[in-house]
């Protein structure tokens, strides 16, 4: 769930303005659900997501990418009903902080890990294992901003829904290229350049809120001097 303290905590997303999506949040806020159920069934996606893509080591079934990719949509609309729930619905709670970081954190590198399972060479994995550390360390540096007194910062390249549309992206044209047999001959698969782009891209990202934080605080305090 999203916490209440406004929208500046909000991750900014324009699909929130669809008409059809606040169709969906009311019928799920008429109904005895709770943002914190919403969220909680994020972590059961990205361990159905995580099950598929290890079944598809063992079998190499390609319909488990699709249901992979499935799962990681799935996920994400969890993410974006959980707060409309709790903001719009007027059903936020005291522990909505809880439920909104702690799911990410565990989903987050349930899927990046599993599509680790996807790759071609065995270093694949330890590559899957960097990114998810990655993933939550840019998390991490956005959530020690706000204690420290900045606003939240959700910018990217590669932040939450950045990833996850990587991650979408690279399943399916796995996918196709399996059905097809385009493409399957190269030195890399498109996971293992997916899993490249993502890294380089969430270590630019926590540079950029790193350098944020600093500025902003390092402002504020000579804000504050200038004013003593």
């Amino acid at each position: 769930m999203e916490p209440k303290n406004g929208d500046a905590s909000r991750r900014p997303l324009a699909v929130r303005k669809n008409a059809r999506v606040h169709q969906i949040a009311k019928w799920l806020n008429e109904r005895n659900i709770t943002p914190n159920q919403i969220s909680l069934m994020s972590i059961v996606f990205a361990a159905l997501g995580f099950a598929a893509m290890l079944g598809y080591h063992f079998f190499a079934s390609s319909v488990l990418l699709l249901v992979t990719a499935l799962c990681i949509q799935s996920r994400l609309l969890c993410n974006l009903f959980d707060g409309m729930v709790a903001i719009e619905g007027g059903k936020s709670t005291a522990s909505g902080e809880l439920f909104n970081d702690v799911p990410d954190r565990i989903a987050d590198p349930l899927f990046i890990i599993g599509v680790g399972f996807a790759t071609q060479h065995e270093s694949g994995m330890y590559l899957a294992w960097a990114c998810a550390l990655v993933a939550v360390l840019t998390a991490y540096i956005r959530v020690l901003g706000v204690s420290m007194g900045t606003k939240a910062d959700f910018r990217g390249p590669m932040a939450k829904q950045h990833r996850m549309a990587l991650l979408t992206g690279a399943l399916v044209v796995l996918f196709l290229q399996n059905l097809t047999g385009f493409f399957t001959d190269l030195p890399v698969n498109i996971i293992e350049l997916a899993l490249v782009v993502m890294l380089l891209g969430s270590l630019v990202t926590c540079w950029r809120r790193l350098v944020f934080i600093y500025q902003d605080v390092e402002g504020a305090a000579l804000k504050d001097g200038d004013k003593q």
